[in-house]
């Protein structure tokens, strides 16, 4: 991906961690608003430091680069990248999700539910199908006419708002999901504190991060050091995925009795490796049995 030299950013300095709100930090690199490559020094480009909490292990950008539009990050029409397979329903689209939430669920009843970040709808689908009462919270305008218009949800279960903005009646979902949405997100720990009032007591929050415990990134970030480039490959603050954050337990254990949650289950996915075939298999096993995959997934309880 080449530089997008049409996005213009606020720069938001912080002096803490944006979920624990620790002082304690380090800086491990910098990081480009491209790809890097083997060799980022010799690239032209702009970077932001990148930081990690020595308390929680959030790795973060500093500043935080917040694009004056917002669109020029994500305005992508749908059609562009999702051909029409996209749209047909899958049973097996968040199978293993909705298994867990039955496993965990302490309540009686129908489950309300809400997607945050909705997209077009199949998260909401598979929820409807499985017997949830399913809403959903999707920021984009053309995502949520697409939900609605090719993927048969209902207009008024789907809000239009950013989770920053939406407002909703205190203590009515049973379940909410982040999905792959959190890492996205300027105010992450302000986020969950808003899923949680929208929440019963007991009830559940799902959410899906990149790890800050990800070996590969570990490794990569150590032969920058050996060829002497202060640069690392966490996050993306600037370029597509736009990842600004990633997270460790400790992220979530750390704020767990200020903001009113206890862990409730938690799992590491190794994904890709991205690491030759003689050596995939070794490391994928490695990172399984030592919780150094790419993903957390993470169940939290509301007390």
């Amino acid at each position: 991906m080449g530089i997008n030299k049409e996005i213009e950013y606020k720069l938001v300095f912080r002096d803490e961690c944006e979920m624990c709100k620790s002082k304690d930090v380090k800086l491990l690199g910098k990081r480009l608003n491209t790809a890097q490559g083997k060799k980022p020094k010799n690239k032209v480009g702009i970077s932001v430091s990148i930081m990690e909490c020595n308390k929680c292990g959030l790795i973060y950008p500093e500043p935080l680069p917040i694009p004056l539009n917002i669109q020029d990050h994500y305005g992508v029409n749908p059609d562009s990248y999702w051909n029409d397979d996209y749209f047909k329903f899958d049973k097996n689209y968040f199978k293993s999700e909705i298994e867990t939430v039955k496993k965990l669920y302490q309540g009686e009843g129908q489950i309300k539910a809400l997607d945050i970040g909705s997209g077009i709808g199949k998260c909401m689908t598979s929820l409807n199908k499985a017997g949830f009462d399913a809403y959903g919270l999707e920021p984009s305008e053309t995502f949520r006419k697409l939900a609605i218009e090719r993927g048969g949800i209902a207009e008024d279960r789907l809000f239009l708002s950013p989770i920053e903005d939406f407002e909703f009646e205190e203590n009515f979902f049973d379940f909410v999901t982040f999905g792959a949405v959190l890492e996205h997100l300027y105010h992450p720990e302000t986020a969950i504190k808003k899923a949680l009032s929208f929440l019963k007591p007991g009830g559940l929050i799902h959410i899906e991060v990149p790890s800050s415990d990800w070996l590969i990134a570990r490794l990569a970030n150590r032969f920058y050091k050996f060829t002497r480039q202060d640069y690392v490959v966490n996050l993306s603050p600037m370029h597509s995925p736009y990842h600004l954050y990633e997270f460790s337990l400790d992220s979530f254990n750390k704020v767990a009795n200020k903001l009113g949650f206890e862990v409730a289950h938690y799992d590491y996915f190794v994904c890709q490796t991205y690491a030759p075939k003689p050596f995939d298999r070794f490391l994928a096993n490695y990172m399984k049995k030592t919780n150094k995959g790419m993903q957390l997934s993470i169940w939290l309880r509301k007390k």
